[in-house]
């Protein structure tokens, strides 16, 4: 082999050499790059918004606009802090602002009522005090779904039996029940699931009364428990009017009332309530219906955590 053969060989090797170093140096500086950027990543995904320590070569752009990105959001994150602490105290105001008004109203009108007044004055009165409660169960109904929806209202879900809810809504329902002559059973149950207990109790009982104001006089509201492997779904199965297939979806958004229900009292936020407060929770609510052939609301809570 002759000299100019050995330096060909010599530079061969030298070019090997320089292509594999060149390569293991892009293997270590691209792994470096894509660690730093899921680094951020989960940091994004956790609430840090900050960005670590990266350069500007054309192999870290990704990392680079990443960063970028991080900043923005953090900017962003700052904002809507700042603008839900301003809807928290805007419902804070209307709450304050409109709770002794009304009640002011509903004392006045209890008072009138009591007085010696004439046939005609007293169904204005009745009418005036009927009007008021509907206001004051408005601006409550309002208020709870502005703070559940902005987070002031916090869900405390723990594991918890069933029999005490119903029973505390089938308490709650009886009075209402009792004057249209409707007769509510509730199936006894031993089960438990995964659910904050003031609030789902305010989630069923919306459900049922429903299910006592849209079912005739001398109707049936039938509330039972059915135990799943990761849910427990809790029935309220009533023989009033229906709700049409083309309404159930539109049922369960805020202030939807049916035209058919149109002379009846309602707001049509009860069934949005509910909604909001089971979902919140990690449950759902499906309904089962047909016109004048009465409805089945199924609050599906789950068994853990």
């Amino acid at each position: 082999m002759s000299l100019f053969d050995y330096v060909c060989l010599a530079f061969a090797l030298l070019a090997v050499l320089s292509a594999v170093c060149f390569a293991l140096y892009y293997h270590r500086k691209t792994k470096k790059t894509l660690e730093n950027a899921s680094k951020m990543i989960d940091n994004a995904i956790s609430g840090d918004f900050t960005e670590s320590v990266f350069d500007e070569s054309l192999l870290s752009s990704v990392e680079t606009k990443l960063a970028q990105y991080l900043s923005s959001c953090s900017v962003s994150s700052k904002n809507l802090a700042e603008e839900k602490d301003k809807i928290k105290e805007l419902i804070a105001d209307i709450s304050h602002q409109t709770k002794t008004p009304v009640s002011n109203i509903l004392l006045y009108t209890q008072l009138l009522g009591e007085q010696d007044l004439s046939q005609e004055s007293a169904q204005y009165v009745s009418a005036l005090s009927e009007q008021a409660e509907k206001l004051s169960f408005l601006i409550e109904s309002l208020v709870k779904g502005s703070r559940l929806e902005a987070g002031i209202i916090t869900l405390n879900p723990i594991i918890s039996e069933l029999q005490p809810l119903l029973c505390a809504v089938n308490a709650q329902i009886a009075p209402k029940a009792g004057a249209k002559n409707i007769a509510v059973t509730v199936t006894e149950t031993d089960e438990k699931a995964f659910f904050d207990p003031k609030w789902t109790a305010e989630a069923v009982y919306n459900i049922v009364d429903n299910a006592v104001k849209y079912t005739p006089c001398g109707g049936t509201v039938e509330i039972s428990v059915t135990a799943f492997e990761l849910f427990c779904r809790i029935d309220v199965k009533d023989s009033g009017i229906g709700v049409s297939e083309e309404e159930q979806a539109k049922i369960f958004t805020r202030f939807y009332r049916s035209p058919r229900v149109g002379s009846l009292d309602g707001v049509g936020i009860g069934l949005y309530l509910s909604r909001e407060i089971v979902s919140g929770e990690g449950g759902y609510i499906k309904v089962a219906s047909q016109e004048d052939k009465g409805s089945v609301f199924s609050v599906y809570l789950p068994r853990e955590s």
